[in-house]
């Protein structure tokens, strides 16, 4: 039989990169792999569903199976996952103390329905109280004027949102103190500018993120992978030889950064990093599979329900496809 010739759309990180390289292969797959940031791989997919298999948000891919309208069906290979303290970013001169001091503030978003912020309006409602219906929301491009919604949301009526003003965007809003604080997967380039009042909300990101872990057992999931529809529905065979390759990957990309011969990454203090990871988060810090990550995903699902994102409450296992739900064991 000859393999097929598909296009694999992923971003480039240690863990995909066994794949983007050939060293890892996708039984039947003679891939065209693309290294693209995941804005343009998630834009290219949910508007037109140009690749075969690809990185997906989890959250865009929640709003499109929750109205029945998904070009993909999921792989439960997380390539993404984040703690998201660190995806808030304040002034630091309007008395911003805490993430109570949040509430009747005006606060940037680069989207609303991205799953980083869900993931931070999650945390915030949870642990401090702090409501999405407490803010005043203000959308836009980051570092370019005019980001719209890639998918089309119906917001509960008490979320007030409104568009960032023509030709601004929120880094310079921000910086200029039009807003007091921005959400977002991405630091504002601002942060980076001499004596600017910007800063996180939480000065030290690692120990807020590791009492979080601590008190919740959740280590957040940012993105999926996807298999077009209609490739799965012809070719059986197709997601669960996905999951095992992407898997293979994310295995031989840790056993690569535990090898201590040389440093594998240009960061110091990387060896230390990765054993106190280890030590927090067990052994398996990065998993994969339904059903280690189950409990995390009905979380972040009844949340996304509850911001209004998702027409209904998903069960997890309707994100993937049925063959990857289970793993074969010898």
């Amino acid at each position: 039989m000859s393999q097929l010739k598909l296009s694999v759309a992923v971003g480039n990180y240690d863990r995909t990169r066994p794949i983007l390289d050939g060293d890892v292969q996708i039984d039947g797959v003679d891939p065209v792999c693309m290294r693209l940031l995941p804005e343009e791989i998630f834009f290219r997919a949910f508007r037109h569903a140009e690749f075969d298999i690809c990185e997906l948000s989890l959250s865009s891919m929640a709003v499109k199976v929750a109205d029945g309208t998904s070009a993909y069906v999921g792989v439960p290979a997380f390539l993404s996952r984040a703690f998201r303290h660190t995806s808030i970013f304040i002034r630091t001169d309007k008395g911003i103390e805490r993430p109570e001091d949040l509430k009747g503030r005006r606060v940037g978003t680069p989207e609303y329905q991205l799953t980083a912020c869900v993931w931070a309006r999650m945390m915030l409602e949870d642990d401090y109280g702090v409501k999405p219906s407490d803010i005043d929301w203000v959308r836009g491009g980051m570092e370019t004027p005019g980001r719209p919604e890639k998918i089309k949301l119906d917001l509960p009526a008490d979320i007030r949102i409104e568009a960032a003003p023509e030709g601004r965007t929120l880094s310079q809003m921000l910086l200029d103190g039009e807003i007091d604080a921005i959400v977002s997967p991405r630091p504002p380039s601002c942060m980076d500018v001499e004596g600017s009042k910007v800063g996180w909300l939480f000065p030290d990101t690692v120990q807020a993120a590791s009492d979080y872990y601590r008190r919740t057992g959740i280590f957040p999931i940012m993105h999926i992978l996807g298999v077009r529809r209609d490739l799965a529905e012809r070719h059986e065979f197709l997601p669960a030889a996905v999951l095992k390759a992407f898997t293979a990957a994310k295995n031989m990309a840790i056993d690569r950064l535990f090898d201590t011969s040389a440093s594998k990454t240009a960061l110091p203090f990387m060896d230390e990093r990765l054993q106190q990871a280890r030590a927090l988060l067990g052994r398996d810090h990065w998993s994969y599979g339904f059903a280690a990550n189950r409990s995390v995903l009905e979380r972040f699902l009844r949340h996304h329900h509850a911001q209004g994102l998702s027409k209904r409450l998903l069960k997890p296992e309707e994100l993937f496809h049925p063959s990857t739900l289970e793993a074969p064991t010898i």
